[in-house]
């Protein structure tokens, strides 16, 4: 698999990102924000954590304009595979890439622990490494992270089982528990928590190993 991580300024776990999609067996490729295209065979663009743009206006929102988000819609549209965790969940609703919005934690608190998921499916390249039903811990470092969509696009979410994790303790008043959702074609994954930071045994926890592995393999086997 070719991945390639975008950095943005402000940008804080596109590093991480690469360290761990590179431990799961992919070529990484860095790809800065005012790049106009995606190096040629590319299959997944992941957009990274952080603070893009200082997370002016709403979080997501500028870096959802840069040049290379234009190149980000065309290779989803294109059928590639793209994964947004935290702020870059952010710009995934922003681009329009993922439906809903990512508002201000309820308790109005930056929240930064380890917190436990429900895998709500293993029907995705994604969250295949794991059972439906199984309780992961991955990490959550987030001001603006309370998941908000309209209640009929919660129910097509809900009926097309395209919530991917659910928090077992809500820590930002999502709608729903929802952590991380996947697009109709479930090729895109949006998710708060950092599965980038659950992949050593020096992180306190390799939960988010599966994740990545998982996502690669769907390569290695075609």
């Amino acid at each position: 698999m070719r991945a390639a991580v975008i950095v943005f300024p402000g940008s804080n776990c596109d590093r991480d990102m690469a360290v761990a999609l590179k431990a799961a067996g992919a070529d990484v490729t860095m790809v800065w924000h005012k790049d106009a295209a995606l190096p040629d065979g590319i299959d997944l663009v992941a957009v990274p954590g952080g603070f893009s743009f200082g997370d002016y206006l709403r979080c997501g929102a500028i870096a959802a304009q840069s040049p290379i988000c234009k190149a980000l819609v065309a290779h989803v549209e294109r059928g590639g595979y793209a994964l947004g965790v935290c702020n870059g969940f952010q710009v995934l609703t922003e681009t329009g890439l993922l439906p809903g919005a990512l508002m201000r934690n309820a308790g109005l608190k930056f929240v930064c622990k380890t917190v436990d998921l429900k895998v709500e499916t293993s029907a995705s390249a994604f969250t295949e490494g794991y059972n439906a039903g199984d309780t992961i811990g991955y990490p959550v470092a987030h001001h603006d992270g309370n998941y908000t969509v309209a209640p009929d696009v919660l129910d097509r979410l809900n009926g097309e089982d395209r919530v991917a994790f659910r928090y077992t303790a809500n820590p930002n008043g999502s709608v729903s528990d929802i952590a991380g959702v996947l697009s109709e074609n479930r090729r895109v994954l949006g998710l708060m928590p950092h599965p980038e930071r659950a992949v050593d045994p020096a992180h306190g926890g390799t939960d988010g190993q599966a994740l990545f592995r998982g996502l690669i393999g769907q390569f290695a086997e075609a």
